[in-house]
């Protein structure tokens, strides 16, 4: 399980976003959008950042293993990934995971219970993350070595406070103004 000292993570689209993600007091940065080409600068310029790369939405990367230890060798901490296959090849690569899932009804929350404990993640992320009622519901029946992350939809202050009190231990966020609470 991973430990966050911040809570909240900088979750970037775009470089600018991420240079104003590196300036920030997030200590963890979700970069959601990103090629092969991007990955080397990305990485030396982490600036003491755990960068996690998300796999599903990176071009020109391998989905496999080999693609997975090429993010590591580059530098970069872990990858995020709605997909099992994906979790289980970057941990054999020793990279840490974020497996996210989105929960839109019951059956999504059963079925994400379902893939946490196929895949053993670091963290599972749930979108969105202003769901109170349902983090801590995943929080209770999730097992007790996977981090929870709640992301999504995550406007103020009062959504992140909301999130944590029901039992994430951390969320991702992309409104910048948040990077720094």
């Amino acid at each position: 399980m991973l430990h966050f000292e911040n809570p909240v993570i900088a979750a970037v689209r775009s470089r600018a976003q991420l240079e104003q993600a590196m300036l920030s007091r997030a200590e963890t940065v979700f970069v959601l959008r990103s090629n092969l080409l991007e990955i080397g600068s990305i990485a030396e310029n982490k600036r003491g950042k755990r960068i996690f790369i998300h796999a599903d939405m990176c071009e020109g990367i391998g989905k496999d293993k080999y693609g997975f230890a090429y993010l590591k060798e580059k530098g970069i901490d872990g990858i995020i990934s709605t997909k099992i296959s994906c979790i289980l090849a970057a941990k054999q690569v020793g990279l840490h995971t974020v497996h996210r899932f989105f929960l839109i009804d019951s059956a999504s929350v059963q079925t994400a219970l379902e893939g946490a404990a196929a895949s053993r993640p670091d963290c599972a992320e749930v979108m969105p993350g202003v769901v109170a009622k349902e983090i801590a519901r995943f929080r209770k029946d999730l097992d007790g070595g996977v981090a929870l992350i709640a992301g999504g939809l995550i406007e103020s202050k009062q959504d992140v406070i909301a999130a944590l009190k029901a039992g994430a231990d951390a969320v991702s966020a992309g409104k910048q103004e948040l990077w720094n609470e």
